[in-house]
């Protein structure tokens, strides 16, 4: 599968020069499931543009109990890795098949220890599950969706807390696209000022 590019547009009414964060919602809520931002834009005025690249591709890891991250390995949905201890210490390796097509899944096989399970895409933390305990597993069930939303003092890689992707974020399907322009309208000052609002232009499918 190719990447799919993208390029954001502002077109708003914006005055405040905000951020525009894009994050993803994990379809398979499974112990502490935290959206993540993964990918802030900022200073992106009217008129401007900002290209970016969803790859098809994406990386694990994990982080133990004693804060080592374990090296990134390459994963697709439909792959079982786990954290186990070898000799030289605790590793991250492929296992076999996951139990869905459309998982990617990470067991925790230490005897003792919590872990941290993460994924990668374009070298950005783009999921995270925590509190994962000997013997089980954390499942990724990541659709073709971005979601997008305007705010500010957000950091790539942070944890997005409910205010963010509650109702104000827009949900944009990837589904077949090869290309395309999100652009965002709205904005404005006062009251009456229409809300901000992302939709897909220029849109090259499969």
């Amino acid at each position: 599968m190719m990447d799919i590019k993208l390029n954001y547009i502002d077109r708003s009414d914006d005055a405040s020069n905000s951020d525009i964060v894009i994050f993803q919602k994990d379809a398979s809520p499974d112990f502490e499931s935290l959206a993540v931002a993964w990918k802030v834009i900022r200073y992106c005025g009217r008129g401007n543009s900002h290209p970016f690249v969803y790859p098809q591709t994406s990386q694990v890891t994990a982080r133990d109990s004693w804060g080592n991250f374990l090296p990134k390995i390459s994963a697709e949905p439909g792959q079982l890795f786990h954290v186990r201890l070898n000799p030289s210490g605790n590793e991250l390796i492929y296992k076999g098949p996951a139990t869905s097509k459309d998982e990617i899944q990470i067991q925790n096989d230490l005897a003792q220890g919590v872990i941290a399970a993460s994924i990668f895409k374009d070298d950005r933390l783009f999921a995270l599950k925590t509190g994962i305990t000997p013997s089980q597993k954390a499942v990724f069930r990541l659709k073709p969706v971005l979601y997008l939303a305007v705010a500010s003092d957000i950091e790539e890689g942070q944890t997005l807390n409910s205010a963010v992707i509650s109702a104000t974020s827009t949900e944009i399907s990837l589904e077949g696209l090869i290309s395309a322009d999100i652009v965002m309208t709205g904005g404005g000052q006062g009251t009456g000022a229409p809300t901000f609002s992302f939709t897909l232009q220029n849109v090259q499918r499969t």
